[in-house]
């Protein structure tokens, strides 16, 4: 959770940067109403919800009102080899520049 678009896409390339991990690309998401221009579209400053896919290699992003502000990082792994997906845990939230 962000207050901008500009402070997400920093927070995660920054956390990309120090992890070694792979740049990932956006995804467009088609969730703008007349009310809520796609945040994508304009960095207005209003509060923005990133969620980034190492599996699919992309983020999107999305309006969001009230979380607060910070890092969460979700940890998942195979379950058993069946392909499921199962939550390893959660850390966060943590400051935005944490890993600048």
């Amino acid at each position: 959770m962000a207050p901008s678009v500009s402070a997400a896409v920093a927070a995660l390339r920054s956390l990309e940067a120090a992890l070694g991990w792979p740049a990932l690309a956006e995804q467009p998401v088609s969730t703008a109403s007349p009310a809520e221009p796609d945040p994508m579209q304009s960095d207005t400053v209003a509060p923005v919800f990133l969620k980034g896919n190492q599996r699919s290699g992309t983020f999107w992003l999305r309006p969001e009102r009230g979380l607060g502000e910070g890092l969460l990082i979700s940890g998942h792994r195979s379950a058993d080899g069946d392909g499921s997906r199962d939550a390893e845990g959660t850390w966060g939230p943590l400051p935005l520049d944490f890993f600048s």
